[in-house]
């Protein structure tokens, strides 16, 4: 591994219910196509931040990556109402005013976390794609998979990327969810090409089965959904929208 270096809330979603249910996700759907195997390189980057950050071999050069990485393992283990710059400060041991040369204020430190969010989101389902082989419902398989995986470990992320996605408009957060609309809808598009999926307007297939994707995901996450199940219901998701299977 190369160590190169307002507030939410929400009645189905709690920190700790959540790590369950992305570890159960985890154990059940397995490492099949890499899809929870080795490509998951920003949060291999964060553990490698930690390391650094515990053992003060900390440069300026590096900070905006560790208070990155810092923020989504807060949000990951309490929840996004316990962040705060002065915290993230303290936790990689520089000044309270270290922070600002990157992130003025709060709110620019929750913008940054959905850049990065969308642009990891599109590297995670990138690679699942890429990994899975030549058949089309494999590779659809691992998109959700990855997607799934995404949305259930970092629930509160995911949240906060489509909440400031809808009330921000800048062009790197603009330009870090076009990535990810253009890997998914490329996608849709290469499958319907090959006659894998159903045909029609590829926007409203797309929407169609982010939606299930997504809804997967959110059962999964508020427990109203058996984690062990997301297998199968990813299997099921694939035979709906995909031409041939039975």
């Amino acid at each position: 591994m190369n160590c190169t270096g307002g507030q939410l809330t929400g009645s189905a979603w709690h920190p700790r219910r959540a790590s369950q249910a992305a570890n159960a996700v985890v154990a059940k759907v397995g490492t099949g196509n890499n899809v929870f195997g080795d490509n998951y390189d920003v949060n291999d980057n964060i553990r490698c931040y930690r390391v650094k950050v515990n053992g003060r071999p900390y440069h300026h050069g590096n900070l905006r990556a560790v208070l990155l990485a810092e923020a989504e393992r807060t949000m990951r283990e309490q929840g996004i109402g316990q962040l705060s710059v002065r915290d993230l400060a303290r936790q990689a041991g520089v000044s309270r005013a270290a922070p600002r040369r990157h992130f003025g204020d709060r709110q620019a430190l929750l913008d940054a976390l959905a850049e990065a969010g969308f642009l990891r989101l599109d590297h995670e389902l990138r690679t699942a794609i890429d990994t899975a082989g030549d058949n089309y419902q494999a590779r659809l398989r691992a998109a959700a998979t990855a997607y799934i995986r995404f949305a259930t470990q970092d629930a509160a992320l995911l949240e906060l990327m489509y909440v400031v996605k809808r009330g921000q408009r800048s062009v790197a957060l603009d330009d870090a969810f076009g990535h990810l609309f253009t890997t998914f809808n490329a996608f849709i598009r290469q499958g319907q090409h090959a006659g894998e999926l159903h045909p029609g307007d590829p926007d409203r297939v797309r929407l169609l089965l982010f939606a299930v994707i997504q809804g997967i995901a959110a059962l999964v996450t508020s427990g109203s959904a058996d984690a062990r199940q997301t297998g199968e219901l990813i299997d099921d998701t694939v035979a709906l929208f995909t031409r041939d299977s039975r």
